[in-house]
């Protein structure tokens, strides 16, 4: 199977953008197809080998729209689109209703007592009076021509859309008056009263105001992306043949020599060779914290160089940079349809039918059994035709999708999927790592204590013996000394023992360096060290016994240390209801003290990795919805297996490759920003469809002469026309208050 995506033309409403799918989902071999009106864009997961692109096109043109296979390299960038669809919406605008203020003024203003030459007084000169109407509302109809291509375009192929509803009714109120100017023609002047030029034109111009608030609200819902696109520095310096020289981004190859400045942006991800600097790396994960980095260590395009020159190797460069995956996580991730639009798509299927029967059925009624006029009528069903508009249905889910995925993204969270956004909020059971996610994944050295011995010296000689060793344990001793700026000594005699520890000489003296069982071979009295060893223990902290002369000389503790946030992390989730798990391949009473310490009472301890998606599973037996938080490579399977998986983004590529959701920052706090957005996106996508729902239900009423039935008003159908154009704009709006929500 291939995906695909496709630029789509012409779709106005969730009618259009069901009618699209449909007719793509129609054609054999096409596995799914999903549209986001908000972006427009069509994504297909289809057989190549049995379906062309070309076929895709076609099966999309049939269904009276455009579609086009979009290419990142070639085509407009979303920020581009909606800026030239904002702007044409705009200039159609002014346009229109250049035409369309004259024409009203000249309609109602003689009714309103204002002043209107005479020769355009309808009572005096009616003809006159008619074709000037009709040549001001002709060039708002061609300005609003695309209601009508579109309209009946996709009337007549069976699926009516909002342009149809538009197209309808200002083509019958068109049609109407031109029935009018006949009889004006014919001598019967008073029907230069029963013109209804006035409404095509003020209700075209103002559904066009509508439009032009939604599309510059729309362009704004995708302000993320196009903050991270404009985030890539446009050059680089390389050095060549020893030579430094400035070039375009696009052609730094990889395995070039970059030379980065203070102040500059790193311009391509890489490895440093040489120098030392701190990096702002915030715009990529949203910690503020600038980053040490020297020798050895990667550095990524779009972060910040502080004060210090930097030479870097560069590794990856254009779609394969980290700034790129970033931007192509959050873009799939604001394509994919969320399990909640599927409500919207229900009714939009069957909405515009409908309207347009309750439309002919409400001017029926007025005309035939309430004995109304025919223009009464008339006016009636324009107005159910123009408010009845399924836009706000459309925008309720992906404008939602787009904001909450692109304000998790600025927050160092990236969503992989829509879906996984709106399925996080379901979660009641969060399972956790322990190497790594809660705790720092390093060990390091907690207590020093010397018998008869400086606590200093001992550490120089134990680091001094420890160097020689590639244990992670031995490191932590060794990174402790280099810390202390201690001064190594010379070792002679260095054996490993393996299963025990080390054994070497320093200044002429045998030091044992090991675990218990070295100490009880070698026949040392612990008894002084048992206070301190039961202590350390119990703190889930790993002993180092230090052995000289068959006496104890010395005692080092040590420990892969809870994170700073975790224990306040574990108190917020279980606050939100969540159950918390750890879950871990360690010995039991190690985990039973890092869950103690951070307030984890469910542990799950000494499996092995394949025994971890097990573990998952025996969770999600018991009915619940399952998270599995992970940095490393024997997590993957359970990051996999679980609901949702989440990738800590210090891990590696293969839990990353595994999640579901990727934390770009070690801190696990941001959990809880995860689940925040999520539940904040949920809300307001209810509320979204809640009021668009209840706006269609309260407004078509209305404009069916309900209210006038029992001596109320009758809605006119250009009101009709503006408060259609702002329902969308509402929706919209209501999903930006997303971008100001505070997450942490």
């Amino acid at each position: 199977m291939k995906e695909e995506t496709f630029v789509i033309e012409g779709m106005t409403c969730a009618s259009c953008a069901l009618t699209v799918e449909n007719a793509v989902k129609k054609l054999d071999n096409v596995e799914g197809a999903v549209v986001n009106l908000t972006t427009e864009k069509l994504t297909v997961d289809y057989d190549p080998d049995k379906v062309s692109e070309a076929e895709i096109e076609k099966a999309v043109a049939d269904a009276g729209y455009g579609a086009s296979v979009f290419d990142p390299a070639t085509a407009k960038s979303q920020a581009e689109r909606q800026d030239q669809a904002t702007q044409t919406m705009w200039q159609k605008f002014l346009w229109s209703a250049l035409f369309a203020v004259p024409l009203l003024y000249l309609s109602m203003g003689s009714m309103m007592g204002m002043w209107v030459p005479s020769i355009l007084n309808m009572s005096l000169h009616p003809m006159i009076y008619a074709v000037v109407q009709l040549c001001l509302t002709l060039p708002v109809m061609y300005f609003g021509r695309r209601y009508y291509v579109n309209g009946f375009r996709a009337l007549f192929k069976g699926h009516p859309n909002m342009d149809s509803l538009v197209g309808v009714a200002t083509t019958a109120a068109f049609v109407y008056s031109l029935y009018g100017m006949y009889h004006i023609s014919l001598g019967h002047a008073h029907h230069a009263h029963e013109l209804y030029f006035e409404s095509v034109g003020v209700i075209l111009a103002l559904i066009t105001l509508g439009k032009y608030f939604e599309t510059l609200s729309k362009g704004r819902t995708s302000d993320a992306i196009q903050k991270l696109m404009k985030l890539s520095a446009k050059e680089a310096t390389v050095i060549r043949d020893g030579v430094e020289q400035s070039v375009p981004i696009e052609e730094v190859l990889i395995g070039d020599l970059i030379l980065v400045k203070p102040g500059e942006k790193i311009p391509v991800d890489g490895t440093v060779v040489s120098g030392h600097s701190a990096i702002d790396e915030s715009m990529l994960t949203g910690e503020s914290i600038p980053v040490e980095k020297a020798v050895d260590e990667k550095v990524y395009g779009a972060s910040i160089n502080g004060q210090g020159s930097l030479t870097l190797r560069a590794e990856k460069v254009g779609d394969e940079t980290l700034l790129a995956q970033i931007i192509k996580l959050v873009e799939d991730a604001q394509q994919t349809k969320a399990p909640i639009a599927k409500i919207a798509d229900r009714v939009s299927g069957v909405f515009v039918p409908v309207v347009m029967t309750i439309a002919l059925l409400t001017g029926l009624f007025w005309y035939f059994i309430m004995g109304e006029s025919f223009v009464f009528a008339l006016q009636v069903g324009i107005a159910v035709l123009v408010i009845a508009c399924p836009c706000a249905l459309g925008l309720a889910t992906p404008t939602a999708i787009m904001v909450g995925t692109g304000r998790a993204a600025e927050n160092g969270i990236l969503f992989k999927r829509g879906d996984t956004l709106e399925n996080a909020h379901h979660l009641d059971t969060i399972v956790f790592d322990k190497t790594g996610t809660i705790t720092q994944g390093k060990p390091q050295v907690v207590s020093i204590y010397g018998y008869g011995e400086d606590d200093q010296s001992l550490l120089a000689q134990v680091a001094s013996i420890e160097k020689l060793s590639e244990h992670p344990l031995s490191q932590a001793i060794v990174e402790k000394a280099k810390a202390e700026q201690l001064e190594l000594v010379e070792v002679a005699n260095f054996t490993s023992l393996t299963g025990f520890g080390l054994q070497a000489d320093v200044a002429g003296k045998t030091l044992y360096i090991g675990n218990h069982k070295l100490m009880v071979e070698n026949q040392i009295d612990l008894a002084v060290a048992q206070e301190a060893v039961d202590q350390a223990t119990d703190m889930g902290q790993t002993p180092i016994y230090v052995a000289r002369d068959g006496q104890l000389v010395g005692l080092i503790t040590v420990a892969d240390l809870v994170k700073e946030d975790s224990k306040q992390t574990v108190a917020r989730l279980q606050a939100m209801g969540i159950d918390v798990v750890m879950l871990t391949g360690d010995n039991a009473k190690t985990a039973q003290a890092i869950a103690k310490q951070v307030g984890i009472e469910k542990v799950v301890s000494e499996v092995l990795p394949d025994q971890k998606s097990q573990a998952i599973l025996d969770l999600q037996a018991q009915g619940r919805n399952v998270a599995m938080v992970g940095d490393g490579i024997n997590d993957a399977p359970a990051l996999a297996t679980a609901d949702i998986g989440i990738a800590v983004g210090s891990g590696t590529d293969i839990a990353i490759e595994s999640a579901d959701i990727i934390l770009m920052k070690p801190e696990i706090s941001d959990v809880i920003k995860t689940l925040t957005v999520s539940r904040l996106t949920i809300k307001i996508i209810k509320e979204n469809l809640f009021w668009a729902f209840i706006y269609n239900v309260l407004a078509i009423p209305v404009a069916m002469g309900v209210l006038y039935l029992f001596g109320g008003p009758l809605l006119n159908p250009m009101i009709a026309g503006l408060a259609m154009g702002f329902s969308s704009v509402s929706v919209v709006l209501n999903a930006l208050r997303l971008k100001y929500i505070t997450l942490g």
